[in-house]
This record gives structure tokens, C-alpha cells and sequence, in this order.
């Protein structure tokens, strides 16, 4: 399977995009790709200026390819098959700014609380569920977790996220408790935390399709992905008044911009709220 291929099954069961952005994406990059007569492992910021420079097409059409190229890029980051993202060097135009999709509080704890059977695979989906919300990790993440991750004492779980960096992020009681009857009762013995059912590494398109089956049992009418319970966290703690910084931590961002977007917040709030207390306003 070629990268364009693995990128539209990752844009499809990873991230949850609709078909004709799945479509629309992939298209974008395989033109890239072609036209610049270039390979994805050796592509640079320099090519996709000039490539840009060559189609003259509106800002919306740009910033389209430019998200596309962007998201392809960090999927080749992801699998390890770049150590950069030639696309951090390109600058989108400005069309408004992307609200993710979130979940209410209430709708997250429906999509948890549905899985409510002891087998060994429904504690466990349990637990992936309680982790995913409770830490808010790319599901990536979540599938890497080893058990040597899992600092209980110290309430910390250690994530190894884009381009291998680690951090750790605070997990609370209903995730840790979830993953103790999870591994109470799990037939597996694995340095790897979460297992499908033959005892091997549970897959990101699993974790996909799990998401998806417990909204439908859960009622919950949206398209959603585990991106979205990621996205959830993170809105669910600026609103009840989590400091945008610690935010920005505990989701790996290396810009606190990313955070702003990821979780709703007007950049003049968070703004006027430093100026308001700087020591030389």
C-alpha cells in the first residue's frame, strides 16, 4: 500500500472525515505528488511554494491543498517515515478559523457509560473510552500506551507523541480504576496496555470503530471520531476554567494558537486575561 493509500484509510477511520474530504485530500496530494514528480519522503517546503506558485486558484482552494498537504504530511510524521513537516514552512491564507466538532459533557459520559459489561473486551473497551476523554490523547496515543506508562502514585501517564516527544499527562481516578479491572481481567500477558482480541497491539482503526459503535448505542447523533473526545477534553477544561497553558501541555502543543483553536477559545480573552494581570500593564 502506497502512502496515498494509507493516508485515505487513516483520513477515513482515524480521523472520521467525511468522504468528500477524504476524497477531495487525497486527490490534492496525489497531483502534488505527480505533477512536482517528487516522493513524499523527500518533498520540501521549497517544493510546495513552487508547486502553489504554478496553479494560480482562489484562497479557499489554496488553503484547501495547504490542509490537505499539511494533514498528509503529519500522517508521513506519524508513521515515522518524516521526521518534519515541510508544510510548517508554508503560510495558509486566512478564511476564519475551524470549530471542531464537541461533544457536551453529557453526551461523553452516554458514549462511556454504554459500555457497561465485565468481559475482559468490554473492560477494556471501558477503559480506552476513560483514557481517551480523561487525558485527551490522539488516538495514536492511546494504542502506543505500554503499562510502564502508567504512573498510579503519582497520578501521571507518559505519552509519546508527535515526533517522539514525551509528556506527561495527569490521569484521574475513573480512568486508573478502569484500567485496573481491565487488567484484572485480561487472558493477555503484554507490556503493550491495550490488546485486541487475539493479545496483539490494538489498532487505531479499532479504536475508531469503537467510538463510532458506542455513539450509535449511546444515541448520540454526530459524526465523531476519537479526535473528537480529544477535542472534548480540552473545550470541557478551558470552560470550567483550566489555565490555557496547562491546556496546551497536556494536549503536546508546541503553539499555544493550536490550543486556542482546539478548544474555542477567543484569542482577545485569553489575551486581555494577561494583559489584564501583567505586572507592567
Amino acid at each position: 500500500m502506497n502512502p496515498t493509500e494509507q493516508f485515505r484509510y487513516y483520513l477515513q477511520f482515524e480521523r472520521g472525515m467525511s468522504p468528500n474530504t477524504v476524497a477531495s485530500y487525497c486527490s490534492d496530494v496525489e497531483l502534488f505528488l505527480g505533477e512536482s514528480r517528487i516522493s513524499a519522503e523527500t518533498a520540501t517546503s521549497d517544493d510546495i511554494i513552487d508547486y502553489i506558485r504554478r496553479k494560480p486558484q482562489s484562497e479557499r482552494s489554496q488553503a484547501r491543498l495547504i490542509s490537505a498537504l499539511r494533514s498528509f504530511f503529519n500522517f508521513m510524521v506519524l508513521e515515522k517515515k518524516r521526521t518534519d513537516n515541510p508544510c510548517d514552512k508554508v503560510s495558509q491564507p486566512k478564511l476564519g478559523r475551524y470549530i471542531p466538532a464537541v461533544l457536551s459533557v453529557e453526551e461523553v459520559t452516554a458514549i462511556i457509560e454504554s459500555v457497561s459489561g465485565d468481559s475482559w473486551r468490554e473492560l477494556r473497551d471501558r477503559a480506552i473510552l476513560e483514557v481517551l476523554y480523561g487525558c485527551g490523547l490522539r488516538v495514536s496515543e492511546a494504542a502506543s500506551l505500554m503499562l510502564n506508562d502508567i504512573f498510579r502514585e503519582e497520578g501521571f501517564v507518559r505519552v509519546i507523541g508527535k515526533g517522539d516527544k514525551q509528556r506527561l499527562v495527569p490521569i484521574g481516578a475513573p480512568a486508573l480504576d478502569a484500567i485496573d479491572r481491565y487488567l484484572a481481567a485480561r487472558p493477555f500477558v503484554s507490556d503493550t496496555l491495550f490488546l485486541n482480541k487475539n493479545g496483539s497491539p490494538i489498532s487505531r482503526v479499532s479504536i475508531f470503530n469503537l467510538i463510532k459503535n458506542q455513539a450509535i448505542v449511546a444515541g448520540v447523533n454526530k459524526e465523531i471520531s476519537p479526535h473528537t473526545f480529544r477535542h472534548s477534553f480540552a473545550t470541557h477544561l478551558v470552560e470550567a476554567g483550566a489555565d490555557l497553558r496547562a491546556v496546551q501541555e497536556m494536549l503536546g502543543h508546541e503553539s499555544i494558537l493550536t490550543t486556542e483553536i482546539y478548544t474555542h477559545i477567543d484569542r482577545a480573552t485569553w489575551q486581555r486575561s494577561v494583559l489584564d494581570h501583567h505586572p507592567r500593564k
